[in-house]
Order: C-alpha cells, then structure tokens, then sequence
C-alpha cells in the first residue's frame, strides 16, 4: 500500500462514494427539515453549510467504521437497499424510522404490508438501492490485508472526527441549540439513526420475556354490588380515527349523521391517546400504568383492565378485525375477524368491521344473566388505502384517492377517502348501538368507542402516523372517544353531557372500564375525569374512602 494511497484504499474509497450518495439521495426529507428550522437566508448560509457539512462527514465516518474487509461489503449492500426503502417513506410520508416504527412493522400482518407496498417504492429501491447494492457486489476490492485495512480506516475515522470538530467548532452555541431543540431533525439522518434504532430494537428483543407470575393489578378490586341488574359493555377500539373529523365534534361535514340521531350518545371532544401507533396505544389504553408511565415491557407483566374484571367474573370476549390485541387479550377469549372463518362480511381485499357483530347475539346468550365486557377491534380508517376502509355504498365524498402513495393524489382527494371512511365508523357504531338496545332491558348497557390513535393528511408535509409522541402533531394524538348509555346503566348520557369538553385521555379508561362495573379497589381512588362528578363516585370506588 503506497504512502499516497493511505488511508484512501479501494474499500474505503467505495465507502465514502456511498456515503456521498446517500447523502444525495437518501436525505432529501433532512435538508428539508433543516431548511424549514433555519430558511435559506445570508444570515443562515454559513450554519446551513456546516450542518450539510456536519452530517456528509457523519456519514462518512460510519461507513468507514462499519464496511472493513468481506464482511464490509454484505453491510454496505444491506445499508444501501434500507436506506432507498427508509428514504422513501421519509420523503412520502415524513415518517421517522425509529425503534417504535420498526416495531410496527414486525407487527404488521402481510395485508397491511401490501397496503404500503407502491410502484414508486419499487422504483425507487430498484434505482437507489438493488443497482447500488449490484455494483458494490461486484466490484468490491479485495484487501491486502486485513489489519492494514483496519489501521487505514482508524487513521481516516480520526481525520474525520478532526473535521467534524472543525467544521462544528465556530457555531458550538447553534449547535448546541439544534442538539437540544431539533431532536426531530436529526432523526431524518440516513442511515445513521435507522440503524441506530434497529440496535435500540434488538436490545430491546434481547430482553428475555417475563416468565414469572403475573404482577396483579388493583388486588384489592371487588364488586361493590354484586346483585346488581347485570351490565353488557362493547367497547369499539378504533383505528387511526381523528376528532376532527367527526361531525359530532364541530367537522363541517356530516360524517356523523346516524350518530347524531342518538339522544344518549355523548362525544368526548378532548381525548388525547397514549401513543401514535396501535402497538403501543391499545395496550396502553386498558394498562393501569398511563402515558408517562407505560412501556410494552412493563405491561406484559402485569395484569391489564380486562384481566381484572375476568377476575371479578365478567365474561371477556375480543374480537379483531385489525392486526391482533398487541398482548391485551392474551389471557382471554379472543377470535380473528379479519378472515371469512369468522367474518361472513369480506371482500377479496378485507374484512369489513360490520362482520364483527355476526352471531354476537348467540354469545350473549350463552353467557345470559352475567357481566359481559366484549371488545370490537376495528379496521376503522387504517391508511394509506382509506378507500378500501368502506364498501362503495359510503363513497359519498368524492373524487377519492385510490393510490397508496399518497402524495399522488390531491388533498382534496386524501380528504375524501378518509371522510368516506369516517362515515362508515358512523353505521357501524351506530349498528353496535342498535344491537346493544336489544338488550337494553335485560342488561345495563353501554358502549365506549375510542380510536387508538389519529392520523395525519398532509399538515406539515407529514402523512399516515407513528410520529415520536413528544414530536407528533395534534392530528395524532387528538381522538374521538364517544359514549352511549342505555336506559338502565346506572347513570344517564345527561350526566355525562356536562363534560363533553372536559379533557380526558386514554390513561382515563381502565378507572373507567372498572367503575363501570362497579368495581371498587383503592388504585383508582381519585375522581377521574371521563366520569360525571355528580355520580355517587364512592359507590364507584373510585374516590377516597371506597
């Protein structure tokens, strides 16, 4: 190896090409954030400049430290076809590919995949990350040797790492205010945070599953009344459903119609969900643990709502028409909708969430003269397909958008899918309700509706969801939560209608899930906003002294 040649030897050099080249085509929705935190003035120039600069070098120097040797090669083609993928759905849809969205997608079911699935995905992978991908296989350059190799690419990280300083160091108080104020931005750097992340992931996986005994959960809950008229409780699990667009919310459109014929159907206004993506809110909507305090970790531990009210003899069923209960119902009866075994209401492309409800009868039967709590999973608005949401009798706002990639199609368009799929919610629930009058005289009845999380349409330039919780735009975390109470539920719809526009958010549900029943423990003692302040709350037991 010749004195000029070090430390630039042929692997090496093939490194920083591709570094150079994901920059370019792999950071597109980077620049467009930094240019959107600092705009293009004489004043911002310099500080632009040393940002590009900043995250070039970055760029360069763990590929550097990643591809030594034979090994080197089969990274760097991995590196390049991700980073075309990650690419473009940063570009597409402003997503961040951070641990909790690679956890969705290990969560996601082969008919969601294809959902996503796109031509220009395909031909941006095909030109931006297989022939990339080919021309490393085969032209990557053996090397001399392998130790030289290391040295070289150690002698260069250090060069590097002196150029990263120097271009940092006459702006230390910008970067110092982009490092703790623009936590976003960084996270569209490709490939380094994408990676990042899959390591956040496996140390997460490596984790060895609890196998101990189950944590109990409010072990001192009991019936305060047990002979009681009997209630039968649906709660609806939405899917990426937001409140403003529910016409029950003020949305100018009439996306609620039959809703808004139900007297005793109250819609929260103010409900915030626990998360950005189904994975993580629907377990934390019915964990005791709250926002703040919930981890998937955590909650596989110990028992949720529906475990404690089996406990207290209420009669559990959930049944799904989305990906699965995300760990909820794994210690309760639980059916798949999402195929015609149990659906009789599928299409070729889907399940519709109106087959949920076949037979339901039947159970209610079989479990007559006890407390029946029955979870209904909904397909609900998952995107980006929203015109598959509903059959084609509910097209009532058009033109729709029919392409999965979103940016294809007009706002206009984007709006109009998801409205239709809106209305569709709205016949359903409203079914829910009907099926729930039924039995309204021999039960107390009731229905909780909550979507698990909402969903953006292009504000901001960002699409579908799972945006960072501490990042995520109001369109992601403001849901509908609605309810309905039948005639001989213990307390009325006009005592809840005070608190429409009391904020109220997912953390609020498993209190609410118990005092429903009537269930008293000391873990819920403290009023809890979703309940009417006038209700006997210490017959709840959920106020001090229960």
């Amino acid at each position: 190896m010749s004195k000029l040649s070090w430390p630039f030897t042929p692997q090496i050099r093939i490194a920083l090409i591709a570094a150079l080249f994901l920059m370019l085509t792999g950071n597109v929705k980077l620049f467009e954030r930094l240019l959107d935190t600092y705009p293009l003035t004489l004043a911002n120039t310099p500080f632009l400049l040393s940002l590009t600069l900043f995250f070039t070098l970055g760029t360069m120097l763990f590929l550097v430290l990643v591809t030594p040797g034979r090994v080197g090669r089969w990274i760097l083609i991995f590196l390049l076809v991700a980073s075309a993928q990650t690419a473009y759905y940063m570009d597409h849809f402003a997503s961040v590919i951070d641990s909790v969205m690679l956890e969705n997608v290990l969560a996601t079911d082969i008919h969601e995949a294809t959902g996503l699935m796109s031509w220009s995905l395909a031909w941006r992978t095909v030109v931006f990350g297989l022939i990339p991908a080919w021309l490393v296989w085969r032209y990557w350059p053996k090397s001399e040797s392998l130790w030289r190799e290391i040295v070289a690419r150690l002698g260069l990280a250090m060069m590097l790492i002196a150029a990263l300083v120097l271009v940092a160091a006459p702006f230390t108080a910008g970067y110092a205010s982009f490092i703790r104020e623009h936590k976003m931005v960084r996270r569209y750097a490709n490939p380094t945070f994408f990676v990042s992340s899959i390591f956040s992931l496996i140390g997460e996986k490596l984790h060895r599953p609890y196998t101990g005994p189950l944590l109990s959960t409010a072990p001192d809950a009991h019936l305060l009344n047990p002979d009681r008229k009997k209630n039968l409780v649906i709660v609806v699990v939405g899917e990426t459903a937001r409140a403003d667009r529910f016409s029950l919310n003020g949305y100018a459109r009439p996306t609620n119609p039959l809703l808004a014929q139900e007297e005793n159907a109250v819609s929260m206004t103010a409900v915030t969900s626990c998360g950005t993506s189904t994975n993580y809110s629907v377990p934390c909507m019915f964990s005791v643990l709250g926002r703040k305090h919930f981890s998937i970790k955590k909650a596989e531990q110990m028992e949720n709502a529906l475990d404690v009210l089996a406990r207290l003899g209420v009669q559990i069923l959930w049944r799904d028409n989305n990906s699965d209960s995300k760990g909820v119902a794994t210690r309760v009866p639980y059916q798949n909708f999402k195929t015609s075994t149990h659906n009789p209401v599928c299409t070729e492309m889907e399940c519709r969430d109106i087959g949920l409800l076949d037979k339901l009868d039947d159970y209610v039967a079989s479990k007559k003269g006890q407390d029946m709590l029955i979870v209904l999973h909904q397909r609900g608005n998952h995107g980006p397909e929203y015109y598959l949401r509903y059959p084609k009798e509910f097209e009532r706002f058009t033109p729709t958008c029919k392409d999965r990639d979103l940016r294809m199609c007009s706002q206009e368009e984007i709006d109009n899918a998801y409205d239709n799929a809106v209305l569709y919610t709205d016949y359903f629930l409203s079914e829910v309700i009907k099926f729930l009058k039924k039995h309204d005289d021999e039960y107390g009845t009731a229905m909780l509706y909550v979507s698990d999380h909402g969903e953006s349409l292009g504000e901001y330039g960002i699409y579908l969801h799972a945006t960072p919780y501490e990042f995520a735009p109001k369109e992601q975390t403001h849901v509908p939560g609605i309810i309905w109470l039948g005639t001989n539920f213990g307390y009325s719809a006009e005592q809840l209608k005070p608190l429409r526009d009391t904020p109220v958010s997912q953390d609020d549900m498993f209190c609410a899930l118990l005092a429903g029943f009537e269930v008293g423990t000391k873990t819920c003692e403290g009023a809890r906003n979703i309940l009417p302040e006038n209700l006997d709350l210490k017959r709840a037991g959920i106020a001090p002294g229960s």
